[in-house]
């Protein structure tokens, strides 16, 4: 029932909120600001996202450190499942459609479940913390009282900080994993609690892996960067005059807005933060509205590669 309640009603989120958004910019405005895009700088950001795939891809490669050099599967096969995961989290709920097909393709290739969620986790984790760190760098260069004050924005940055924190003290906090152990053993169901139990040992187990780790914050935070860049390529070929140091501010609190699983592929969320951020510095609600449909479009590009290899992938391929 959960699922069925799922799979019609975040279709209809993202409908209703772009709909809604939609309206209030005024459809013919939002058609006239799209028409006058500048197609070389439209260029420029399609280029930066390989970059940003090339690097997401890397960083995942790192995350699989703990696995022994002889037991790991081939890097052939992890691009392929790395590309097509995020193929297919183009039509699932953001944040979490994508890690699961990743998860689940990695442990067919015979890893073992807790440690092909780890993976997956703990990329994600360094993910969140990269946008965090950029959002505050962004927020002390823009320098507005009014972002600093406003409660919405605050409450976004402690929240995900403290998801942050909570990860990495499992990995490095031996109480607190004991305590998610715990926790872990006192889940109803019987496989669930095996894989979470091996999920909490997975992830502790990247205690010893602190330079890799690193590694992967700084490809993860570099990721960050490309995406604000690769959203003043798109806002400058819209004509919007916002300096780069708003985009720096503005770009990681909308993708925390989007990581958020109540629609497909942050469609919605993402036009309802983009127009009230850019709001807030005079951006017309026309062209913020474009600006958003464009970043998500340029996000649906990036992962078209893993729509081609999941259509010449063979059958016996995990994803």
């Amino acid at each position: 029932m959960l699922r069925r309640v799922g799979s019609v009603g975040r279709p209809l989120v993202a409908i209703l909120l772009t709909a809604f958004v939609l309206w209030k910019a005024d459809p013919a405005a939002v058609v006239e600001a799209a028409g006058r895009a500048n197609l070389r700088w439209i260029g420029a950001a399609i280029l930066l996202v390989v970059v940003d795939r090339t690097l997401m891809a890397y960083r995942w490669l790192v995350l699989l450190s703990p696995i022994p050099r002889l037991d790991r599967p081939p890097h052939r096969a992890v691009m392929r499942l790395f590309f097509t995961s995020t193929f297919a989290g183009t039509f699932l709920p953001a944040s979490v459609g994508g890690d699961a097909v990743r998860a689940y393709g990695l442990a067919r290739l015979r890893v073992a479940p807790g440690v092909a969620v780890a993976s997956v986790l703990m990329d994600r984790l360094l993910g969140v913390l990269s946008i965090v760190l950029v959002g505050l760098a962004g927020l002390l260069l823009a320098d507005s009282a009014d972002l600093w004050s406003n409660r919405s924005i605050g409450v976004a940055l402690v929240v995900a900080g403290a998801a942050c924190a909570a990860g990495t003290a499992v990995v490095f906090s031996g109480a607190a994993s004991r305590l998610a152990q715990r926790a872990a053993a006192r889940l109803p169901f019987g496989p669930v609690r095996a894989i979470s139990g091996e999920l909490v040992e997975a992830t502790r187990a990247y205690r010893t892996f602190g330079s890799e780790l690193a590694n992967v914050l700084a490809g993860s935070v570099a990721v960050q960067i490309l995406r604000v860049v690769q959203a003043y390529c798109l806002g400058r070929a819209l004509g919007i005059e916002a300096s780069p140091a708003i985009y720096l501010a503005f770009i990681p609190l909308i993708l925390l807005v989007m990581l958020l699983p109540v629609t497909v592929n942050g469609l919605g969320t993402s036009q309802v933060a983009f127009v009230w951020f850019f709001g807030r510095v005079g951006v017309p609600q026309a062209e913020a509205f474009a600006l958003s449909v464009l970043f998500v479009g340029l996000g649906v590009v990036g992962n078209l590669p893993g729509g081609l290899l999941y259509a010449f992938s063979p059958r016996s391929s995990p994803v």
